[in-house]
């Protein structure tokens, strides 16, 4: 033995390596167990292959059932959770089965907007490309353009929680727990703002899992619709984008929201961009349109709205690179990408312009490095680019002299 080596340490590698030898071999006699019953036990007529697969097939079967079984089950447990998270900010709204009980009909007896009344006629022209973001050409953008109003007077739809007795689609059907949960949750918070019911919010720090997962269902299921939209929009899809983006523009509830799903809303964004950069349809500026304003409705929170334009700068700087590249080697570049980049280009214009009249963010909010690497050799791509692709430098320049100017009022 050498000088100052620990016997114990050797000792103990040999014990590993013995019990991963004896895995091993237990491994192998499992398999070899496995095969002569299955021989055994093979029914006539059949193969040994054959009875495999089928006895395969039948466990893949089982393991589907329980899963479907567990996910049914924590559904049931989230919306039980989200029932006793409401009762305890505030006791005296009662839910059975989705609806509040008489006391609260007579608080919620207010004025609210049916949500049935959405317009939601949609006329696929697949070419309208206006960047005003109303979209009247647009349905979904007109349901949007709605919820607009209805955040900003908020005594209408919010005075009362409407019960979700709309049909739902299978991919809204995801939607229909956390939406109710949400909706019932924004009710209180308007309600104990008016004095009408006294309310304890900081339930909300004691129980992040509930606010989490209701808000992650909601993200994921509008991820689900955007990806693969259907038109006409429904009403309850466009209820939904309406309680999101009250949720994150309420004083209080967004802070909530935001320290405990801040990194889900980014993956939303990330995933919404990539939406617009990927769908290559004929048809697609309806779709497009709607995500487009589904980004800005979001900005209306101003931490969203800072990383929001980061994330923009990255991706148009890229493009621009990646495009200067192709040009100066005369390759082939991605026609569908160059088409879906306007939209973004749009999105983070419209962005540095609210930010600008927004006297109370400032530009240094949002990540630094990403306007210095935007902005670092712009004007030599400009040059490069404005000859072939006049209309996208034309973008290009417009969003550095947004950013230059609001470094002008900085300083």
């Amino acid at each position: 033995m050498e000088p100052g080596s620990d016997p114990r340490g050797g000792a103990a590698a040999a014990e590993i390596e013995g019990g991963r030898e004896n895995q091993v071999w237990y491994l192998k006699i499992s398999k070899l167990a496995l095969a002569f019953a299955i021989i055994r036990s093979k029914p006539p007529g059949k193969s040994c292959k054959e009875y495999t697969e089928h006895l395969a097939k039948t466990v893949s079967k089982q393991d589907f059932g329980w899963k479907s079984k567990v996910e049914a089950l924590e559904a049931e447990v989230l919306r039980l959770r989200q029932e006793l998270l409401l009762n305890k900010i505030c006791p005296r709204i009662r839910l059975e089965n989705g609806k509040p009980d008489a006391s609260a009909e007579t608080l919620l007896d207010q004025e609210c907007i049916d949500p049935m009344s959405y317009s939601s006629q949609l006329e696929d022209s697949g070419c309208d490309v206006s960047n005003d973001y109303a979209f009247d050409s647009s349905g979904v953008a007109s349901d949007f353009h709605e919820s607009e109003h209805n955040v900003n007077t908020s005594k209408r739809w919010l005075e009362r929680v409407p019960p979700l007795n709309l049909c739902c689609t299978g991919k809204e059907e995801s939607l229909t727990v956390p939406v109710q949960f949400l909706q019932h949750l924004l009710e209180i918070r308007k309600l104990s703002e008016r004095g009408i019911l006294q309310a304890d919010f900081t339930e909300l720090e004691n129980d992040s899992f509930t606010i989490c997962n209701s808000v992650s269902q909601l993200l994921d299921g509008l991820t689900i619709f955007y990806n693969s939209p259907k038109f006409p929009v429904s009403n309850f899809l466009s209820e939904a984008v309406c309680v999101l983006i009250s949720l994150i523009t309420d004083s209080k509830l967004s802070n909530h929201v935001l320290k405990k799903c801040f990194k889900k809303l980014e993956e939303f964004k990330k995933n919404l961009i990539q939406i617009i950069l990927r769908n290559s349809t004929v048809n697609r500026f309806q779709a497009l349109h709607a995500v487009s304003h589904t980004l800005v409705l979001l900005a209306r929170n101003n931490i969203l709205r800072n990383s929001l334009i980061s994330l923009l700068l990255s991706e148009v700087r890229q493009f621009a690179e990646q495009l200067l590249q192709a040009h100066q080697i005369q390759a082939m570049y991605d026609i569908t990408r160059y088409e879906n980049i306007f939209l973004l280009c749009m999105i983070l214009e419209q962005l540095l312009q609210n930010e600008a009249e927004d006297s109370n963010v400032s530009s240094s909010d949002y990540d630094g490095e990403e306007k210095i690497k935007f902005l670092k050799n712009l004007d030599q791509i400009i040059l490069h680019l404005s000859d072939e692709f006049p209309l996208f430098s034309l973008y290009l320049w417009r969003a550095s002299v947004l950013l230059n100017s609001s470094q002008i009022q900085m300083d």
